[in-house]
């Protein structure tokens, strides 16, 4: 296999095999809608070179919306004509582009979304310290219709097909953790399969039921979540699962938003920047901040996993080599172009997908393509990860 050149995700074809993995834009308004600057962030991605896109993650319903108070939406048919000017942009360049669909679950807070937060069980996020109401089963099937409904308003508006997003501890990812559902309806965790895949699935078979053949279906998984009992063997299973569904690609990330810093990881914590714009951990006391530097941010540092190159590489290449013959993408951690050809090269891998890397240079891929000894000009800072809380737009903030 060969970075540059065409390939197959699934029933897609790609003309590389380079993915910008879904990233928050902070480039809608509040109701959801793109803005212009949504449209030229994608063009620019697109004209860089990249081979798919997958979007930053969209609401399938208010409810299930996230913190940043920007991101955008798929709730809405009004939404569809504004998404059809970025798809048909993207596709100009040869570029794929899909959705990234997904519902917060407990993972939000009712000051932001207006209605109360909703989760598989009981239990707050660490994060977000908000009691979840637990869902009914007929509001799981209202999920999952809304889940569907917002798959088929990305086709029309374009999209080459969504992804999943099972992962980083949001709605989905809740229902697969046993140590988060502790249901004991047919949702919860089956115990001759240690897996609780019913939700999932479907939402999965309510997508290839209402949305065309070619339209392309993706899931991102965490590999693993820091203290939670998810072994190799049920990570096989869920893998297995999935290649039973045919799904198009799997992209394998890693934890939850209760310990985000560990989703992206970092060489540095932007202690200013977190206690300039994170909703949870703003402070603008200055007595308040410096005790917070002193005794909490410690406290937070020693949670926190150090950056190291390729650091999900491990688990996808686990479900490549053991458990599946679908397209396995593995992000986190590629910085160079020689990372991607070795790892393409030898098999381990079908796709590499990265973000912080795009978000300082949207034509890193076309750089990477002509100059086999490049290197990302990101440091791994966190600087434009730790911001997204607010009504700033996600950008390099490197000094």
């Amino acid at each position: 296999m060969s970075v540059f050149e065409p390939a197959m995700m699934g029933k897609l074809s790609v003309k590389n095999r380079i993915v910008r993995s879904a990233t928050y834009e902070g480039l809608c308004d509040r109701n959801g809608m793109p803005t212009p600057g949504y449209g030229t962030m994608y063009r620019a991605l697109a004209a860089g070179d990249c081979g798919t896109i997958i979007t930053g993650f969209a609401y399938i319903t208010r409810q299930g919306r996230a913190i940043q108070p920007l991101q955008a939406g798929i709730d809405s048919d009004d939404t569809i004509d504004a998404y059809k000017r970025v798809t048909d942009d993207v596709h100009s360049y040869g570029c794929r582009i899909i959705m990234q669909i997904a519902h917060t679950g407990r993972q939000t807070r009712s000051s932001r979304t207006g209605l109360p937060v909703v989760g598989v069980s009981r239990g707050a996020s660490r994060y977000f310290r908000e009691q979840p109401r637990v869902l009914s089963k007929e509001e799981i099937g209202v999920i999952a219709e809304q889940f569907v409904d917002a798959a088929a308003r990305a086709q029309r508006a374009g999209f080459d097909g969504v992804q999943l997003h099972a992962a980083h501890g949001y709605l989905l990812h809740q229902f697969l953790l046993p140590s988060i559902n502790r249901r004991r309806d047919e949702y919860g965790v089956d115990p001759s399969t240690g897996m609780a895949v019913r939700f999932l699935e479907e939402i999965i078979d309510g997508i290839r039921r209402q949305c065309s053949k070619t339209f392309a279906l993706l899931v991102k998984l965490s590999g693993a979540v820091e203290g939670v009992p998810f072994s190799p063997l049920r990570f096989g299973g869920l893998i297995s699962f999935l290649d039973s569904k045919k799904i198009d690609g799997i992209e394998i990330s890693y934890g939850t938003m209760g310990n985000a810093l560990n989703i992206f990881r970092g060489t540095s914590i932007p202690l200013d920047d977190i206690l300039d714009h994170d909703p949870v951990y703003r402070l603008n006391h200055r007595p308040a901040r410096f005790l917070w530097k002193l005794f909490a941010a410690p406290v937070l540092a020693a949670r926190v996993k150090r950056f190291h190159p390729m650091y999900n590489l491990s688990y996808a290449e686990m479900a490549k080599k053991r458990y599946t013959s679908m397209p396995v993408i593995s992000v986190g951690g590629f910085r160079s172009s020689d990372e991607l050809h070795r790892v393409i090269e030898s098999g381990k891998v079908d796709f590499i997908s990265m973000c912080r890397p795009f978000i300082a240079e949207p034509d890193i891929a076309g750089k990477m393509m002509h100059r086999t000894t490049y290197r990302s000009y990101c440091i791994n800072c966190n600087r434009c990860a730790v911001t997204t809380g607010s009504d700033l737009p996600t950008v390099c903030r490197r000094r």
